[in-house]
């Protein structure tokens, strides 16, 4: 009885090398995907990456001074027409974004119900009341966020990392901090590959189910090979970009290019922002 009840424990769960390599290659398809959808012909892709840093920033400065429902659900509403019409995928954009709004979002609204006086909505059971004061001040928190994040989200849908970074530039960033953030970005792709590979190995070369004393004692060791090897790509990493000619920024072989449909969609998304801040006062 003993025996069978430890076997069916060990069956039932789950290696941790198996979990772990499921979730790295989970984050590489995201990230393949996400390149991918940037490099497609929809329409934003079209756009100058600078005239779509300066459209988000203005969007979402509209949705953050509307005061009406209506006015914020309109915008979000466009937001999903331009993800169709960029071809992004619509039911994994809306899923994406309701992940975030419910997670972190939902967490921070749920006590406006209950604490927010005003006039009784529901009446809950041990003397809860939802007031309606309160329900519109958490509707208006996640359609916010939602539309908000749904902006920021289509935008670098829509737009190659590395365009990202150059169009940063529109805003006076410094320039070493679009360079760490470029190197970070690089540098999590080639990690995780890299683990992937060792994850990948070490399970080929287990003939058994491991106990949680080995696996932990397998993860320490992976861990500090991946660190040392990470020390040791970026000190080449490094030694490369000097001598490729790099002094302090990074060139890429993008070129921006002002088109007559970019200045068009200037024109629109002010004239959208103007009529979102107008309506919402």
């Amino acid at each position: 009885m003993n025996q069978s009840n430890q076997s069916s424990r060990l069956n039932s769960r789950t290696s941790y090398i198996e979990r772990t390599l499921v979730d790295i290659n989970n984050a590489l398809e995201q990230s393949i995907f996400t390149e991918k959808v940037a490099r497609q012909k929809g329409l934003l892709q079209k756009l100058d990456p600078r005239i779509k840093i300066i459209s988000l920033i203005m969007l979402l400065f509209a949705v953050s001074l509307s005061h009406h429902l209506a006015v914020i659900a309109v915008l979000y509403i466009c937001t999903l027409i331009l993800a169709a019409l960029s071809t992004a995928p619509v039911d994994f954009f809306i899923k994406r974004v309701l992940v975030v709004v419910l997670v972190f979002t939902g967490i921070v609204a749920l006590p406006a119900l209950f604490i927010t006086p005003g006039p009784v909505l529901v009446n809950l059971p041990l003397g809860i009341v939802i007031t309606r004061t309160g329900a519109m001040t958490a509707l208006f928190l996640l359609l916010r966020v939602g539309t908000s994040v749904s902006l920021a989200f289509l935008f670098i849908l829509s737009t190659p990392w590395n365009s990202v970074l150059k169009a940063m530039g529109v805003l006076l960033i410094p320039d070493v901090i679009i360079l760490v953030l470029g190197m970070t970005y690089r540098y999590i792709h080639l990690l995780l590959h890299t683990a992937n590979d060792m994850f990948l190995s070490r399970k080929s070369r287990i003939l058994r189910r491991m106990s949680g004393a080995e696996e932990r004692r397998l993860m320490a060791a992976t861990s500090g090979t991946l660190l040392g090897k990470s020390l040791q790509i970026s000190s080449d990493v490094y030694l490369a970009m000097e001598s490729r000619g790099y002094r302090g920024y990074p060139r890429t072989m993008d070129r921006f290019q002002m088109r007559w449909f970019d200045w068009v969609a200037v024109l629109i998304v002010g004239f959208v922002t103007a009529a979102a801040i107008w309506f919402g006062r």
